[in-house]
């Protein structure tokens, strides 16, 4: 049976262990550039390598996309060598990192941005992480090319970086959510929010081309919030179905998480609460699925394994407020 203490190969990244340090936000990069406070934070997370994995916090892919003030930035190839400071640091350790990468979409600010917010349809995103309450506009079919270019671009600047692999962010209400929810996305084109695989059309866009730029060994993780938990959205069967057109189109981990409700659900507590939807969609795949939600304790992670309810456990605010939890969890 599986343990968190058991290594993990995907491709050619191997995995010491099957704990995973998920993306939270820090807010601590007011340019967007890497400084030292977050080299200081990654150094002290990853400190003696008991983190078999650390994605990093989600980044913005263009400014446009950028979800709030003090966010990290991929968007610029100048970002690149501070991103490589953040790689090395975190491989000095001993750990494994990917970054992830994000279009915010409607959940941005005009504000902010100076930008006029888009999302997949004119629709108001009343999801966890929106709190502009603008109308975004309805994206043409230019503009999702250049989210797309810009998607490709920022990967491209991550490997460049050093980092193992990249992770595109799918969840928490951000862009590409706003186009697999049917909550926001009322489009009747090719990216209709009617079908499936019309929600989807971005995506499989995104991660063919990164897979073009990025090469074939390189890791491409996709954070998905699987479902939206709210009446007319996403469902725990839409992404049974869409975990199995993912593995398809190219993803080499599917890192399960909320859509349109964020990453809580509203009055569940239990540790690993997303961990039905995990397993679920573990049963359709053969890529790895990690699970993350809620999770305190290390036996609850381990239970959660030898259950066939992932693959590999992420421990998210538990590691913020307590940084000798990983050690803990792994020398015992």
């Amino acid at each position: 049976m599986k343990g968190l203490k058991e290594s993990l190969k995907i491709k050619n990244l191997e995995l010491k262990n099957r704990l995973v340090m998920p993306p939270m936000a820090t807010s601590s990069t007011p340019d967007g550039y890497v400084n030292q406070k977050l080299l200081d934070y990654y150094g002290e997370k990853s400190q003696g390598g008991y983190i078999g994995l650390i994605i990093t916090e989600h980044s913005y892919v263009n400014r446009q996309g950028m979800a709030g003030p003090g966010q990290l930035s991929c968007s610029r190839d100048s970002d690149i060598e501070g991103l490589s400071r953040l790689a090395q640091t975190i491989h000095r350790n001993g750990t494994k990192a990917i970054a992830q990468i994000s279009h915010a979409g409607s959940a941005a600010s005009m504000k902010m941005t100076g930008m006029k917010t888009i999302s997949a349809s004119a629709v108001l995103n009343e999801g966890a992480t929106s709190r502009n309450g603008e109308l975004p506009d309805a994206m043409s079919l230019a503009q999702i090319d250049k989210v797309i270019e810009d998607f490709v671009l920022a990967a491209v600047r991550v490997k460049k970086a050093g980092f193992d692999g990249v992770e595109i962010h799918s969840a928490h209400g951000y862009l590409l959510n706003q186009f697999y929810s049917p909550l926001t996305n009322k489009r009747t084109d090719e990216y209709t929010g009617s079908t499936l695989e019309g929600r989807l059309r971005l995506h499989s866009q995104i991660i063919k081309a990164v897979r073009e730029e990025a090469g074939e060994d390189y890791i491409i993780a996709l954070r998905l919030g699987g479902s939206d938990y709210i009446q007319g959205g996403t469902t725990i069967e839409d992404s049974e179905k869409a975990a199995i057109l993912l593995e398809k189109y190219g993803v080499d981990i599917l890192d399960i998480s909320g859509g349109m409700n964020g990453y809580t659900i509203a009055g569940n507590h239990d540790e690993g609460y997303f961990s039905e939807m995990s397993a679920r969609i573990k049963r359709k795949v053969a890529i790895p699925v990690i699970l993350t939600g809620g999770i305190r304790n290390a036996e609850t992670a381990e239970r959660l394994l030898k259950e066939e309810k992932a693959d590999l456990i992420g421990v998210g605010r538990t590691l913020l407020r307590d940084p000798d939890w990983a050690r803990r969890a792994m020398v015992k």
